[in-house]
């Protein structure tokens, strides 16, 4: 932060200013740079407190004569460093204020900036795109800053009111019995201010109904009921509070061949059961295209491979997880007259196969209980 610059200069009048020279000058920064009429703006905000310091040391005479001597070094030795935020300039000037504007904005009248509230929206997303991500526009409805009354709700050229059913406290009181109780004031909510010309374009509100496309980013590996933040795209603050956030839900449409465990993704695969039996070198679907896998002579149905790095990447370390896949020996139908006859002599020697099996585990018994 740089030097402070001359309270005079601040204020725009000479050393020998009056102190209704000095109220004029104030009054008119005051109105420039206040707040409420600059909501969210920065420079402004600093503008506002920079104004309110000047005046606070010009129009108070020991002050002022301090400073006339000795400059802002004289008065860091009296204690004085200026206001900490806008509340403290409100409680110290609210009756200047009330002069100023024709209402109370005094400490317990004025509104604290409140943040936004938070937006949602459901994304859907194909299986290939929640796994090797994708950028897309959305349209979401929110409200924003009204252009017309930059925020306030009034009429431009017109500001709120001192309410008259609180007096600008924002409480009423009532008693009862031995009791004095306080509430929010009913007429004003709170504020202690009544905004008796309202802005024609958002009715008082300050805010406005919008459609605003938002730019998404969605990294490879999203699952179904993922999250993501997008910081300040959801509604705007109140009384120059920050905006809140949008929160995009992610929902994964189902794939037609892949499943989905964590990074994993699971497939099945039909083969004959002759490949099966004497193994074979398929061709099998996998996310980037196809690829090799090879059946060894005797595979199972229900026999599990795993193709390693070709499943989803994992969000935390991009690591790929892999392809499981698990396959179906199908069944022939339909078959031939020839294809019949092989496969009946394919049973008759399986089946003396067996037989001569169960012979020796037989013959093997007896010789052992006779032993």
């Amino acid at each position: 932060m740089g030097p402070k610059r001359d309270y005079y200069e601040v204020l725009g009048v000479g050393r020998n200013a009056t102190d209704n020279e000095l109220k004029a000058a104030y009054r008119k920064l005051a109105l420039q740079y206040h707040p409420d009429r600059n909501p969210g703006d920065k420079e402004a905000e600093e503008k506002f407190k920079e104004a309110a310091e000047a005046y606070e040391v010009l129009h108070d005479p020991q002050k002022r004569q301090i400073y006339d001597q000795y400059g802002h070094q004289g008065l860091e030795g009296t204690g004085f460093s200026g206001f900490g935020g806008f509340d403290d300039i409100f409680s110290s000037f609210s009756d200047i204020f009330e002069d100023f504007f024709g209402f109370r904005t005094g400490r317990r009248s004025r509104s604290r900036a409140q943040r936004g509230a938070d937006l949602r929206y459901d994304l859907k997303l194909s299986f290939m795109e929640a796994a090797f991500g994708t950028e897309t526009d959305i349209e979401v409805q929110k409200m924003e800053i009204c252009s017309r009354c930059k925020g306030n709700g009034c009429e431009p050229g017109t500001y709120p009111e001192t309410c008259l059913y609180c007096h600008g406290t924002g409480q009423a009181t009532r008693t009862q019995g031995f009791f004095t109780v306080q509430t929010t004031c009913p007429s004003c909510r709170g504020n202690g201010q009544v905004i008796t010309n309202p802005c024609s374009k958002c009715r008082g509100s300050g805010q406005v109904i919008a459609r605003k496309k938002v730019a998404v980013k969605i990294p490879a590996g999203v699952d179904n009921g993922s999250r993501l933040r997008l910081t300040g795209e959801g509604e705007p603050g109140l009384y120059g509070g920050p905006p809140g956030d949008l929160y995009v839900f992610i929902h994964v449409e189902p794939h037609e061949f892949f499943s989905r465990e964590n990074s994993d993704i699971i497939c099945q695969v039909e083969i004959s059961f002759v490949q099966a039996a004497l193994g074979d070198q398929i061709m099998v679907p996998t996310l980037n295209g196809k690829k090799k896998l090879d059946i060894p002579r005797g595979t199972q149905p229900g026999d599990i491979f795993r193709l390693r790095g070709e499943g989803i990447p994992s969000l935390r370390s991009r690591k790929r997880g892999d392809q499981i896949i698990q396959i179906l020996v199908k069944t022939p139908t339909n078959i031939s007259k020839k294809q019949e006859a092989l496969l009946r002599e394919f049973e008759r020697l399986e089946s003396k196969k067996i037989s001569s099996k169960l012979k020796k585990i037989l013959k093997s018994g007896v010789e052992s209980s006779t032993g």
